[in-house]
């Protein structure tokens, strides 16, 4: 999942401030700006486990699943026949949904060991509860990771493909 269009989205990052407020608790929170899409960042990280300083580069990207792209079909082929010896098969469109959202990170296929999650450093999983087009041309996405707060803002196009109650894994590297 190396390339761009397999994320929802995916952007390298240039942190400009830590802590503007002052640090509170075990967590740090970084301000960045967006080196392709001029969006900003701001995003709370636990900083014992992923220290950042000023002028560090981050690559950011947000999925809605870790499995790679060959995984994920395998991942489905096999909840698709298992479905099919329990019951009816169901073409609707919802369905097909629930099948995709029920494929996870921890599904064991064989030759899959890998996940996206070992090419990065950080990662967390989280839902995004806001989003925020009221502030004239800029909108403003906002995430949830167990406490830990994230704000994307920027331009529409390239924050249009979130969705409001979706459930995204956070993923970060130096």
């Amino acid at each position: 999942m190396d390339n761009k269009k397999d994320f929802i989205f995916s952007d390298n990052f240039f942190v400009k401030e830590i802590d503007k407020d002052g640090k509170k608790f075990d967590r740090g929170k970084i301000g960045a700006r967006s080196e392709s899409f001029n969006v900003e960042l701001t995003l709370d990280v636990n900083s014992e486990l992923f220290p950042v300083d000023h002028s560090d580069r981050l690559v950011l990207a947000i999925t809605s699943t870790l499995l790679p792209p060959s995984a994920k079909k395998a991942a489905l082929k096999i909840r698709e026949d298992y479905d099919a010896n329990m019951s009816e098969p169901n073409q609707n469109d919802l369905e097909q949904q629930r099948k995709e959202s029920d494929v996870s990170w921890r599904s064991i296929i064989s030759g899959a060991e890998s996940s996206i999650a070992d090419q990065f450093d950080y990662v967390m999983y989280g839902k995004i509860y806001r989003f925020d087009d009221s502030i004239g041309s800029k909108v403003s996405v906002f995430f949830s990771f167990g406490g830990l707060l994230m704000c994307l803002e920027g331009d529409y196009s390239p924050l249009q493909n979130f969705t409001v109650g979706e459930c995204v894994y956070l993923l970060l590297k130096k």
